[in-house]
């Protein structure tokens, strides 16, 4: 078991991925298609995520996806409008 915190969204490894005979890569968010890439864009993600440790997986995928909020952005937002 990792030593992640139990609230840690990524702990439990969601995000995964599948390169196609293409070279398409599809990343999937609990088995759910999620978001398909191709061209330069696929073979950076190769290039960020070979011999990246398994935290460092998913946060490559959480952001090339845009499904993983850090909890911040939105206060940010609404602070620079108040100012």
């Amino acid at each position: 078991m990792h030593d992640y915190r139990k609230d840690d969204p990524l702990a439990h490894e969601p995000f995964s991925y599948e390169q196609t005979k293409d070279d398409k890569i599809q990343i999937f968010f609990s088995s759910r298609l999620v978001k398909t890439i191709k061209g330069k864009d696929a073979e950076l993600f190769l290039f960020k995520i070979t011999g990246a440790g398994e935290r460092d997986s998913q946060l490559i995928m959480a952001k090339v996806t845009g499904k993983f909020k850090f909890g911040h952005e939105k206060d940010r937002r609404q602070k620079k409008k108040e100012e």
